[in-house]
């Protein structure tokens, strides 16, 4: 019997529990979607450097393309959406050849294909190594994914190639310390980071760095500002994606065989780094490009890690040819987009205030004095109820349709 009374029980939270949670929630959408309220579609700004992007398994079933959030909402409502959260250097496919006779409702005008863009299994709703989809209707509980800053695909933790998931940078509460992770894969790419110090590497991955002798001695000791625990705000592993590549793993092809065929991104980002920022001189004090083999094992990186990067020609021109200039873009950084969105999200509600204030400030006197007494009143009947409740008790539904009835009575009574 008491099985029976708690299943049809109301389920209630707390008013401040509820508004915690809307505001949490917005907070959460303006990051992922980068402060864009998904009204026009962004073809126009073209291969944008970072923006959130939807696959539609409807139209496109094989996963070969992409889709902006305004067109997700315009021109794909109610179909099979995966949604990827960001993408760097993309740009919209929403009506183009690879949908057929579909046409976008809000760009019609589109290339037939975006040569530039790049896909990968997360288009197909499919993510780490064992090409899982998120969420897995195979597993009870969904673990925790990582995202790699480089192809920006997400791999489960057991999955990182570690020796054990304790190797994973986190303070004594479990939050990450570590900003960035490069996956195993990627992390041969960058093996050129081993010649940086150790003040760019996270604890953890400090014990796994090997460095030749020489290099370690010739390289200066610049160093970072002191980390800080960061915290990562909780995103679903389904949300983001980028590229396929393959990497040389040929020990005894030396330094060469580590160059990865990453996918080729607008240079423009680059160009304009190399007119602002390029230093005369390599940092390192050697070769841009590793001297050692290092192990295939994920990167940890702390915060602002990229700053330490070196701006030399030779290592501009190193990037360039791996193709991951990307990486001198302080803008392509998941932590800035999310710094940008909350700019923006912040300029949205002043906005918001302002236009209440211009809207109340052109009504009339009457107008304005009705309103008033109503914010007043209720003001005063929810200050009477929480006076009266019991702040021990979760508040119900019924509790807010009695406040607005007692509301609605004062009113007839006044009239």
């Amino acid at each position: 019997m008491a099985e029976v009374f708690d299943d049809e029980t109301e389920q209630t939270i707390s008013i401040q529990e509820y508004l915690k949670e809307v505001e949490e929630q917005e907070l959460e959408a303006d990051l992922v979607l980068g402060g864009d309220e998904g009204k026009e579609c962004t073809y126009s700004k073209g291969y944008m450097k970072r923006q959130a992007i939807f696959s539609c398994l409807t139209c496109t079933p094989d996963g070969n393309a992409g889709v902006c959030t305004a067109c997700s909402l315009s021109c794909h409502d109610g179909h099979e959406i995966v949604e990827l959260w960001t993408k760097r250097n993309f740009r919209c496919d929403c009506g183009n050849s690879k949908f057929g006779d579909f046409v976008c409702k809000l760009f019609s005008n589109k290339d037939v294909e975006n040569s530039n863009n790049s896909y990968n299994h997360n288009f197909k709703g499919s993510y780490c190594i064992c090409n899982r989809p998120y969420p897995d209707p195979d597993v009870e509980e969904q673990v925790e994914m990582i995202q790699c800053c480089m192809c920006e695909d997400w791999f489960h933790e057991e999955h990182l190639g570690l020796s054990t998931i304790d190797e994973i940078p986190r303070d004594e509460e479990g939050e990450p310390l570590y900003e960035d992770f490069i996956c195993s894969a990627c992390s041969a790419v960058c093996s050129f980071l081993s010649q940086y110090p150790l003040s760019i590497w996270s604890v953890g991955r400090q014990s796994d760095i090997s460095l030749d002798a020489s290099n370690k001695n010739d390289a200066p000791e610049h160093t970072l500002p002191a980390s800080t625990s960061v915290k990562h705000d909780d995103v679903n592993p389904h949300d983001s994606a980028n590229v396929d590549f393959t990497v040389a793993t040929d020990k005894s092809a030396g330094k060469d065989s580590m160059l990865s065929e990453l996918p080729e991104h607008n240079s423009s980002s680059s160009e304009s780094i190399k007119d602002n920022n390029q230093t005369d001189s390599c940092v390192l004090g050697t070769s841009s490009s590793a001297s050692i083999i290092v192990e295939n094992k994920p990167m940890f990186l702390l915060k602002n890690w990229r700053g330490a990067l070196c701006r030399c020609e030779k290592c501009i021109n190193n990037y360039k040819l791996k193709n991951i200039s990307f990486l001198l873009d302080e803008e392509d950084s998941i932590a800035e987009y999310e710094k940008m969105a909350k700019q923006k999200r912040e300029e949205k509600l002043l906005q918001q205030e302002g236009a209440e204030s211009k809207l109340f400030d052109n009504l009339g006197h009457v107008e304005k004095i009705e309103i008033l007494n109503g914010i007043a009143d209720m003001k005063n009947e929810i200050h009477t109820f929480l006076e009266s409740f019991d702040s021990s008790k979760p508040i119900t539904s019924a509790d807010i349709h009695q406040v607005f009835e007692n509301l609605a009575k004062k009113r007839r009574r006044t009239e």
